[in-house]
């Protein structure tokens, strides 16, 4: 038998298909889903139901129909991509600055879901290509619920490691604004002032809005954020290259240069110069463009722009009491919670962790104060923007759950500056950039 003959047996086909899909099943974990080969068999063997109904049958020199054969291309284009988008990889495009100098507004990114391992979807009814909205209404339905479940992936998150995961307070959202946080408008401004906003929409725990920091700090770490700079566990954590600071720049009395903004990679646009100081009150600047700027002449000095007063901040600042002291430049020290790990729970300390025993873990608030301690049943990570002074991350609403982890970005395939026209918007540098 040629090779050509041995790949085109039906019986080579259907072990081929067969094995590729007892393999999806043992990784699934789900063994019912074994009755799926009786499809297999009959698709390749017996032929009794055609399963692909749709597609018209030609007779031998019978023109084909264009639209049918389209038709057909699109089905198992959806199916096929579906498919990929619920396991494998999935098209996410950066929507803000909060990443930037790492990963820049524009910058579209295929996410591996095999790092951490692809969740099992909660809420499979949904309309494909769509995350949770369509047309201004909801692109899914709760009819179908299933429980929190992930599969194996090749490794867990670690601390430095880019991550996209599902907003942790999306659960609730404004409709006529949607990327507002809900939560913190509710404690800033108050629930009747916020009811008169509009209508409300509850999501489940994947249809949340996606978002990618940094992770800082993984389960069982101490964090602490000091003058700005993350410490772990005692000890000042790598700086990477990509995070940035505020700083107060103070000139002369003329301006910087434009070119040379642009060559340091700051856009003349977000460069504001106030002749009163004389200099820019508000430039964002990697340790490695700060030593840059010091040197530039006519720079007379440069000061980070530090929160220093919690008393102004402090309905923003997790977690959300008076007496915690804690400023976005200034926070912690804070233990990151680790599954199967007990914690005492007192009234001085329940405000770090009601939400994750209400909302993340539905567990009831009253009784564990009752019980005076709790047990955590996920593991929680602490994350952050590189941006860190226009980012909004875990200092604000708090710990990301492990269930919400959706995966890692894994490579750049296209990024566009939305503030320059086609083809000058194309960033070539970023095409094809693994991460």
């Amino acid at each position: 038998m040629s090779w050509k003959e041995f790949t085109g047996n039906k019986w080579t086909k259907f072990g081929f298909w067969a094995l590729l899909y007892i393999a999806w099943v043992i990784w699934l974990g789900n063994f019912w889903w074994l009755f799926g080969l009786v499809v297999i068999f009959d698709i390749f063997i017996t032929r009794k139901v055609r399963w692909n109904f749709w597609k018209k049958r030609y007779k031998e020199g019978e023109k084909h129909d264009a639209w049918n054969d389209w038709l057909d291309a699109i089905i198992f284009a959806v199916v096929v991509v579906t498919f990929i988008n619920m396991f494998f990889f999935q098209a996410f495009k950066i929507p803000s600055s909060s990443m930037e100098r790492s990963l820049y507004t524009g910058d579209h990114l295929f996410v591996s879901k095999l790092t951490y391992g692809p969740r099992v979807p909660q809420t499979p009814l949904t309309i494909p290509f769509t995350h949770n909205v369509i047309f201004g209404r909801e692109s899914y339905s709760t009819l179908i619920q299933n429980k929190y479940r992930r599969l194996k992936g090749f490794r867990q998150v670690r601390r430095g490691d880019c991550v996209v995961f599902g907003f942790p307070n999306g659960d609730t959202v404004l409709r006529r604004d949607p990327v507002a946080d809900y939560h913190m408008l509710v404690r800033v401004l108050g629930k009747p002032a916020v009811d008169k906003m509009g209508e409300t929409v509850v999501r489940p725990m994947d249809k949340k809005d996606h978002y990618v920091k940094r992770c800082v700090a993984i389960p069982g770490d101490t964090l602490a954020v000091k003058d700005g700079l993350v410490w772990i566990n005692g000890e000042q954590q790598t700086v990477w290259p990509g995070v940035q600071l505020s700083y107060r720049v103070r000139t002369g009395g003329q301006k910087i240069n434009a070119k040379t903004l642009e060559k340091l990679g700051i856009a003349p646009a977000e460069a504001w110069f106030d002749p009163s100081l004389p200099g820019y009150p508000a430039l964002s600047l990697t340790a490695a463009m700060l030593e840059e700027v010091r040197n530039l002449p006519g720079v007379e000095s440069v000061t980070a722009n530090l929160d220093t007063d919690p008393a102004a901040t402090w309905q923003e600042i997790f977690p959300f009491t008076q007496d915690a002291g804690w400023t976005r430049d200034n926070f912690g020290p804070l233990w990151i919670p680790r599954k199967g790990a007990t914690v005492p729970l007192t009234q001085d300390n329940v405000a770090l962790y009601e939400r994750i025993i209400t909302a993340y873990e539905g567990g009831d608030l009253q009784q564990a104060l009752r019980e005076g301690s709790y047990t955590f049943k996920q593991d929680y990570y602490f994350m952050m923007g590189d941006n860190r002074h226009n980012s909004l991350d875990s200092r604000y609403w708090g710990f990301v759950p492990e269930d919400h982890i959706v995966g890692r970005p894994a490579v750049i395939w296209l990024s566009t500056d939305g503030g320059k026209r086609f083809p000058n918007n194309i960033r070539w540098s970023r095409f094809l950039k693994f991460l």
